[in-house]
């Protein structure tokens, strides 16, 4: 995805998904949340081990999340992208998924582009929305 289209998108969004927050404050995950979260957006926390995260009801999968979801933040190993894709997918009002720093799969790729959305891999966000934003 190029520089202007990601951009664009994150200056869209509104709601940002972070699959696989933790209830550990040095997961990379809670920062770059806590930071989205500075920045403005609103934080839906992923991980169906939690009930909530930081305050705020956490949910068990991305299908279950009420509403529309601009990005789905992606910080599982990649072996679990497919099925993250595929969840996405599911909920059926998601823009983009981002999947984090060192994270790669092309069948999540192909599950995301297939669906007709955006997607992006190997990619921190708050790199990106620092460097395009910030």
């Amino acid at each position: 995805m190029d520089d202007q289209r990601l951009k664009q998108l994150l200056s869209e969004a509104k709601t940002i998904a972070v699959v696989g927050v933790s209830d550990n404050p040095n997961k990379t995950a809670n920062q770059i949340a806590e930071y989205l979260l500075r920045v403005g957006y609103t934080v839906i926390p992923v991980n169906p081990m939690l009930e909530e995260w930081n305050g705020r009801k956490a949910y068990p999968s991305v299908e279950s999340i009420p509403g529309r979801i601009d990005i789905v933040d992606v910080f599982r190993r990649s072996e679990f992208l497919a099925g993250v894709a595929e969840d996405a997918v599911r909920h059926g009002d998601v823009g983009l998924v981002f999947n984090q720093l060192g994270l790669s799969s092309p069948e999540a790729e192909k599950i995301v582009r297939d669906a007709g959305l955006d997607y992006v891999e190997n990619r921190c966000l708050y790199v990106e929305h620092a460097r395009l934003l910030g």
